[in-house]
C-alpha cells in the first residue's frame, strides 16, 4: 500500500503566542464577541481546537460573553439540496428518518472544529433554531440565546441583534467578513434580499415534525465591499499569526457600513 507524503510541519503556533496575537488586537477581560476561526489557518497549533477555546476563554472571562455560529443546515428539505444534492429516490426517506433538531445533540455543519469544541464546553449553551442555532457561554449568553425568532433567524429576534445592542465585537481568525454572522442582520435591515419558505424537523409540544418558516435568500459575498471603509475609519484591528490573519472590530460599525452599503448598491427589485 503506497502512503501519500504528508507535510513536514515546520513551524507550530503555541498557545502562548495565540494569546499574545489576540491581545494585540484587542480582545481583553469582559468583551462580548461573536467569534469564528479556522483552525487549519494558523497552521499547526499545538492541542489544536482545545487550545483555541482555552485560550479565548481564559483571555475573555466569564465576566464577558463568547458567541460562536452553529448551524444545522443539513436539517432542511432534501430537495433543496445542492452540496451535495439528493437523488429525489431518496428525499421521503431522508425526510421519514430525520432527526429533530436537538440543541444538545445535534451535529454542526462546516462550522468548524473550534465551534464544536466550545459547544461541548461546560457551561455553554445553544439556541433552539433548527438550522441557525448559536452557542453562547458567559455573562450574557442566555440573553443572547434564549429567543432566538423561529422566522427570520439573523434578524431583530436573534442573538447577533442582541449582541448589536451590547455593543460587541467580531473577531475572525483565519477568516474574512464573509464569515461575520452579525453582517446579515444589516440584509434584514434593507430591501435587497427576497423572501423564501424554508423546512426543517423539529420537535412542536414533544412531537417530532417538519415545519416551515420564513428567511430571506441571505448572501454574504457582499460583506468584503466593506472592508475599504472599516479601514479608513480605524475600525478594524489586524495582525498575523503564522500567515493567518487575525481581524477584531466593533459589530455595530460593521453592521451599520454594510447596511449603508447595501442600501445603496444591491436592490431586489421586486421591491421597489
Amino acid at each position: 500500500m503506497k502512503h501519500s507524503k504528508q507535510r513536514k510541519i515546520e513551524s507550530v503556533v503555541t498557545k502562548e503566542e495565540l494569546v499574545k496575537a489576540l491581545k494585540f488586537v484587542g480582545l481583553g477581560k469582559n468583551m462580548n464577541v461573536e467569534i469564528h476561526v479556522s483552525l487549519s489557518s494558523m497552521g499547526y497549533v499545538i492541542g489544536g481546537a482545545r487550545t483555541v477555546v482555552d485560550a479565548l476563554m481564559e483571555i475573555i472571562t466569564e465576566g464577558g460573553t463568547i458567541l460562536m455560529p452553529t448551524q444545522t443546515t443539513y436539517n432542511s428539505d432534501p430537495s433543496t439540496w445542492v452540496n451535495p444534492p439528493a437523488s429525489p429516490s431518496v428525499w421521503q426517506d431522508i425526510r421519514d428518518n430525520m432527526p429533530a433538531y436537538d440543541p444538545e445533540k445535534s451535529d454542526l455543519l462546516m462550522m468548524g472544529a473550534v465551534a464544536e469544541n466550545f459547544r461541548q464546553r461546560d457551561g455553554v449553551i445553544r439556541s433552539n433554531h433548527p438550522t441557525a442555532s448559536f452557542a453562547a457561554w458567559g455573562r450574557y449568553a442566555r440573553v443572547l440565546c434564549n429567543r432566538q425568532s423561529l422566522h427570520f433567524p439573523l434578524a431583530e429576534e436573534s442573538p447577533v441583534a442582541r449582541l448589536y445592542e451590547l455593543k460587541g465585537h467580531v473577531l475572525l481568525i483565519g477568516t474574512d467578513l464573509t464569515a461575520a454572522t452579525c453582517l446579515h442582520l444589516a440584509e434584514y435591515r434593507t430591501e435587497c434580499r427576497p423572501i423564501k419558505v424554508e423546512t426543517a424537523c423539529m420537535l412542536t409540544d414533544g412531537k417530532r415534525g417538519w415545519k416551515r418558516y420564513l428567511d430571506l435568500n441571505l448572501d454574504s459575498s457582499d460583506f468584503e465591499k466593506i472592508r475599504p471603509e472599516l479601514n479608513r475609519k480605524n475600525l478594524l484591528r489586524e495582525t498575523v499569526l503564522n500567515d493567518c490573519r487575525i481581524s477584531l472590530f466593533p459589530v455595530n460599525a460593521a453592521v451599520d457600513e454594510a447596511t449603508v452599503f447595501l442600501e445603496k448598491n444591491v436592490v431586489f427589485d421586486l421591491y421597489r
